[in-house]
């Protein structure tokens, strides 16, 4: 008995050096791959547009009020800046901006070797795969820490910039879920339910110089490149949310995503068809806490200034909807609606998002937060006929394999996420 016990320990040991071996490997490699080698090269302007010429652009009539009576009609608008926020379904409107890249063949500015752009550093050109000065790129969409003066020198001048917010208290829930076990200092909090002691007493284990702890405090307005630790009432409060507002044209709620794409439809001059989508990205219902109005009280008094970011911008949303139309925002809305509900009869094996463990194709698995396997996917049907069958694959696909479909080499993520199954973190 004492025998086999000991070769549990020395198992055990084994294992756990065997990952701390790999897992340094794995940091090593991240770092030297981050370490940025600051080159002084000419600045060569891009051009105003990086859009395909107006003439073999596809045309519609316009819908808006004022090009109506003009009787004009509008060209969809191809460069694209998203800022990609955290937690906020930006990887469902991900895949819709990449099979639109795909259907126009657009130009993406990829980052080189990971699926974000060195977050959470600020964004750098030279952080763009094979980036040279004068490039000509339509679209950039993942995730990074907004810098404006280095996106407005890769990005043409006639870009439109799209971001997406989410009510805080439900973000600020979402991400303590996903991210918790990356920042250091949530490891020390007593109990099972971890965040509701973590809101009993913020102050108590939040450090703002912690590692990652970003991630559990005003994480939207720390995405815009803000700093998400000052006082409510400190001016730079009010300074970043009209940054925000003077350099984005859209910025759209997960709470009425419908809407939002509606919205986005109007302003890019899209079809409804560029706008079908299913939901990537999903936590499994059985692992969604469920906040009580006074936890949900305290995550917003904790991440008071992303609450303030998102009353401002949910204010300006409804006055572009009322500018768009009630009646007429209801009835897109439920096209829409309609429309990913026969897509969604066409493509998906039982028509819903299924557990990781449930999916059959192991390309289609979705990116797990570490520790467990809360994420859903799909499985798609094994009879869908030909004239759906690549629509259905891209829409069910998720980010990290299609990024890689794209032609980007994800080989530090990749390499990660093996160390994290051969240790089963």
């Amino acid at each position: 008995m004492a025998g086999r016990q000991g070769r549990q320990w020395r198992s055990v040991c084994k294992g756990l050096l065997l990952g701390t071996f790999l897992t340094t490997c794995t940091i090593l490699l991240y770092c030297l791959n981050t370490m940025q080698v600051h080159i002084s090269r000419p600045e060569v302007p891009v051009p105003y547009s990086c859009s395909h010429r107006p003439s073999k652009m596809q045309r519609k009539t316009a819908t808006n009020s004022s090009q109506k009576a003009a009787g004009q009609s509008c060209s969809p608008k191809m460069d694209i800046m998203f800022m990609k926020t955290h937690k906020t379904a930006s990887s469902t409107f991900l895949n819709i901006l990449f099979r639109f890249g795909e259907k126009h063949r657009l130009t993406f500015a990829f980052p080189s070797g990971r699926n974000d752009f060195f977050y959470p550093s600020f964004f750098q050109r030279s952080q763009v795969k094979d980036y040279r000065p004068g490039m000509c790129f339509n679209v950039i969409c993942n995730h990074m820490r907004f810098n404006v003066h280095e996106v407005a020198k890769l990005l043409p001048a006639d870009t439109s910039y799209i971001t997406i917010l989410r009510d805080p208290a439900e973000l600020f829930e979402s991400s303590f879920h996903y991210f918790g076990r990356l920042v250091p200092f949530t490891w020390k909090i007593p109990g099972d339910d971890k965040l509701s002691e973590f809101l009993r007493d913020p102050q108590h284990y939040f450090d703002p110089e912690g590692f990652n702890a970003f991630y559990l405090k005003n994480l939207l307005f720390f995405d815009f490149g803000q700093d998400n630790t000052l006082d409510l009432d400190d001016p730079r409060v009010g300074e970043g949310i009209q940054f925000v507002t003077e350099h984005f044209q859209l910025v759209m709620l997960v709470e009425y995503f419908e809407e939002s794409l509606i919205l986005l439809k109007e302003a890019l001059c899209w079809e409804m068809d560029d706008l079908l989508f299913f939901k990537l990205n999903a936590r499994k219902g059985s692992t969604v806490s469920k906040l009580t109005p006074e936890l949900r009280a305290r995550a917003l008094q904790w991440n008071a200034i992303d609450w303030k970011l998102y009353q401002h911008f949910n204010q300006t949303f409804w006055k572009k909807v009322d500018a768009y139309g009630q009646g007429r925002m209801a009835d897109d809305v439920a096209e829409l609606r309609k429309r990913n509900a026969e897509m969604a009869s066409i493509c998906i094996e039982g028509g819903h998002a299924v557990e990781a463990g449930s999916i059959q194709e192991t390309d289609m698995q979705p990116w797990q937060p570490i520790g467990e396997k809360s994420i859903m996917g799909y499985n798609i049907k094994k009879n869908v006929d030909k004239e759906h069958r690549k629509l259905c694959r891209k829409m069910l696909m998720p980010e990290i394999q299609y990024l890689t479909e794209l032609g980007v080499n994800l080989w530090i993520t990749k390499l990660w996420g093996r160390v994290r199954d051969i240790i089963n973190w």
